[in-house]
């Protein structure tokens, strides 16, 4: 079975809705647009009723090679908007440029002007909560106040006035059109209130518009190429093999699905499916005198630039750090066991940035080749020299904070931010995608999200992905005008 479309987006992430609104924006009245989602549509209410965001598990639908490494993500309409925390924080501008700054990994083919822009256009329409201040760069303020800082976050910014911020977040500081405020209750990914962004909360509407045509639970078999083009894609829905035909073909699936959805079609590459990466994520607990911590409005109440741009990049890894507000998310930073002393404690998440390895990737599994086979060998010895640097980082801290003492530094399992495997450039050589993610040899196919970044900042990747998808749409129909 087969229909023509003028686009074809596969994915409902983040990354296909971004662009899929950017692109109904220049689109003609007549334009027809499939959107194909592998999962189902499990709204809010089914998801609190069954205590989890997906009827899917999603560890049935990839080969980990590596089962102390966790690559955390959820299946269904929406994708991983439905469990992520809301993290919005900016790149750095020297995160695009780690090579010509600092001598180490490889520049993006873009710079962080080119995207400040469609950063501000991302947070309006996520309506992000964030200071007046800020780190980095901005044209414009945030569309919501900042949440409350904890007491441990507000002696931070005492001392270290230009590094330590409230956290941008689209977890709702005001009541903003269908969505709650914030309980700061810890438990985002099931929020009771609908505080924090998703697509089925902000972004629905697209696939209403009659232009737009949604199948669920189809499944991408591959992308359909003759000689340079795209020509659709095939797809399994109801048990049937289907195909669809397009003038463009994008996929938005993840990091772990793009690469194998173009190794299953015969797209080849030196680099397709390596360099898979995420930040290096080490939780750190201290014990306090005197100072209460968990009393902030939001789950992570504040966000630490003390370690991440300078010239120590040269050497080791930039770090951004979270304050976690929360007692209950993990048993490290549960209450003290003292009495009166329950909340004197402080519970961070140090992020650092990794230079990707090629020997982390993503192959077609050799059994089942339905299923991509995720390779995990370890993070890069410039991401563990940040690390060891925690207990100096700490002693920075302590100038701010009454420090009793460290009760347990851990490496966690996972950020959540799956990132590599169909990297973007200016070279073809060395690239898959350029730099408005379209593919360097098939002009009619863009490859979406954060399977782009050719390193991993400190920062969370959602905005930057988001807004990439904006600057991929905007550039396709200047392009073709």
């Amino acid at each position: 079975m087969t229909d023509h479309y003028d686009a074809i987006v596969v994915g409902t992430g983040f990354a296909g809705a971004f662009f899929l609104l950017r692109y109904l924006q220049h689109a003609p009245p007549k334009a027809r647009v499939l959107v194909l989602e592998r999962g189902r549509n499990d709204c809010k209410v089914w998801q609190l009723r069954n205590r989890r965001t997906s009827s899917l598990n999603t560890e049935e639908f990839f080969i980990n090679n590596n089962p102390e490494k966790e690559w955390l993500m959820s299946l269904g309409f929406g994708g991983s908007s439905n469990t992520w925390w809301g993290g919005v924080a900016r790149m750095m501008p020297g995160d695009f440029q780690l090579q010509s700054r600092y001598g180490v990994g490889t520049d993006w083919p873009l710079r962080y002007e080119d995207l400040e822009t469609y950063y501000g256009d991302a947070e309006v329409i996520m309506a992000v909560s964030g200071p007046a201040d800020s780190p980095m760069p901005r044209s414009r303020p945030f569309p919501l106040r900042p949440h409350r800082f904890s007491d441990t976050d507000a002696l931070l910014k005492k001392t270290f006035p230009d590094g330590w911020f409230h956290p941008a977040t689209t977890r709702a500081s005001a009541p903003t059109g269908t969505r709650g405020i914030c309980c700061g209750a810890g438990i985002c990914e099931l929020c009771p209130h609908d505080a924090n962004f998703s697509i089925s909360n902000g972004l629905r509407r697209l696939h209403d518009d009659p232009r737009v045509t949604l199948r669920l639970q189809a499944t991408v078999e591959q992308v359909e190429t003759s000689g340079d083009l795209a020509r659709g894609v095939s797809y399994t829905s109801d048990g049937q093999l289907r195909r669809a035909t397009a003038d463009l073909v994008v996929l938005a699936a993840s990091a772990l699905f793009n690469p194998h959805i173009l190794l299953r079609s015969g797209i080849t590459h030196e680099l397709l499916g390596k360099r898979l990466h995420e930040q290096m994520p080490v939780d750190v607990c201290l014990n306090l005198r005197g100072v209460k911590g968990y009393n902030g409005s939001t789950i992570i109440s504040g966000n630490g630039y003390l370690f991440y741009e300078g010239e120590h990049r040269r050497q080791h890894a930039a770090c951004l750090i979270e304050t976690w507000n929360s007692p209950f998310n993990y048993r490290r930073a549960a209450l003290r066991a003292e009495r009166g002393r329950w909340t004197e404690r402080a519970f961070f998440r140090f992020m650092f940035d990794d230079l990707p390895r090629a020997d982390n990737k993503v192959t077609v599994n050799a059994a089942n080749p339905h299923l991509p086979e995720v390779t995990f060998n370890g993070y890069s010895d410039y991401a563990q020299r940040g690390v060891d640097r925690i207990p100096a980082m700490v002693d920075t801290l302590a100038k701010a904070l009454p420090i009793e003492e460290i009760e347990s530094i851990e490496v966690a399992r996972s950020t959540s931010h799956i990132q590599g495997t169909v990297v973007m450039g200016n070279d073809p050589a060395t690239s898959v995608v350029d730099r408005y993610l379209m593919h360097h040899r098939i002009r009619n196919l863009l490859v979406l999200g954060s399977s782009a970044y050719p390193t991993a900042s400190p920062a969370y990747p959602t905005l930057t992905l988001s807004a990439l998808s904006l600057w991929a749409a905007d550039h396709l129909f200047t392009r073709s005008a």
